[in-house]
């Protein structure tokens, strides 16, 4: 898939969404090593300020955008998704997980502090997320009942029913190979999960109706297992400069893959099918696409 010469690419969403994000990240980060004094805050600090892509963030500013709205005040909403994304890799890598030393391109949480630390540091940015989108949402001037629909929304996510769950069942499908539809169950959750509920949250910030936010969560779910069949092959063919974290995990931890169940070209050909698929739900919806097409198609043919 490709977009339009006139579409906005999806080098100027990330930046974008970097810079509005991180600006937010940034200050609570500042805020909680003030509000918790010595190592815990210190590990707070380091885990928001890590450097990403903030895809997600982009996916939910993008959509947003594509129901109508307009205010950058959005970012507090986005930031928060990106703080229970950032607990997410701080626990995915200590010891009893994935027991990775690299992450974004420096030494994960639990290197740069111990595992008793990043372990509470984890713990903590759940409320922290919280607690954002509670001000994201009030700096956009949304009422209470929003709120509460969009917190469902984002924790449930995080949760066992999505991306605490899909862990659990990945960590339970080491040593062992699973069938494609098991395989993409587990997505849909560990990975999958939350990159929907960004794209369902940026359409209710935007106060779309249920169908649009409805075609936007069926974008979210397609392009959720894409950018996770694309990472299992970017760890079988990227360095670990390029990814910022270490390649060839997936290997020496037997972790079942869709690159492990069909090989790097087939998956690379499933990428593509899922991102064609997502953008055509939102096409059948009438909803603008460019953005969100844009993002698609960088999450399948990225290299990092």
């Amino acid at each position: 898939m490709s977009s339009s010469t006139s579409s906005p690419t999806a080098t100027a969403l990330l930046a974008e969404a970097r810079h509005l994000t991180d600006a937010i990240l940034g200050d609570w980060a500042t805020r909680l090593e003030c509000e918790i004094p010595g190592a815990n805050g210190a590990a707070l600090g380091y885990a928001l300020r890590g450097p990403g892509k903030r895809v997600r963030p982009a996916l939910l500013i993008s959509a947003y955008r594509a129901v109508g709205g307009r205010d950058d005040a959005i970012a507090g909403v986005a930031a928060a998704v990106e703080a229970v994304h950032t607990y997410s890799l701080v626990h995915d890598d200590l010891p009893c997980m994935d027991d990775d030393d690299y992450r974004r391109g420096r030494a994960t949480t639990h290197r740069q502090f111990d595992v008793a630390t990043a372990t509470r540091a984890g713990f903590l940015l759940v409320p922290v997320a919280a607690r954002m989108l509670v001000g994201g949402v009030a700096a956009l001037g949304l009422d209470p009942e929003t709120l509460g629909r969009m917190a469902s929304v984002l924790f449930r996510a995080g949760g066992a029913e999505g991306m605490v769950g899909g862990q659990w069942l990945d960590l339970a499908a080491e040593q062992r190979v699973v069938e494609l539809p098991e395989l993409t169950a587990i997505h849909r959750g560990k990975t999958g999960a939350l990159i929907r509920a960004a794209c369902e949250l940026g359409g209710m910030a935007g106060q779309g109706d249920p169908d649009t936010i409805g075609a936007l969560s069926a974008y979210g779910d397609e392009i959720g297992v894409a950018f996770q069949i694309a990472d299992d092959v970017l760890d079988c063919t990227g360095t670990s400069a390029q990814l910022g974290k270490t390649a060839g995990r997936d290997e020496a931890l037997a972790k079942s893959t869709y690159v492990r169940l069909l090989g790097i070209e087939r998956a690379r050909e499933e990428a593509l099918v899922l991102a064609d698929r997502a953008v055509a739900r939102l096409d059948a919806a009438g909803l603008p696409s460019s953005a969100l097409a844009a993002l698609a198609d960088y999450i399948v043919t990225r290299n990092s």
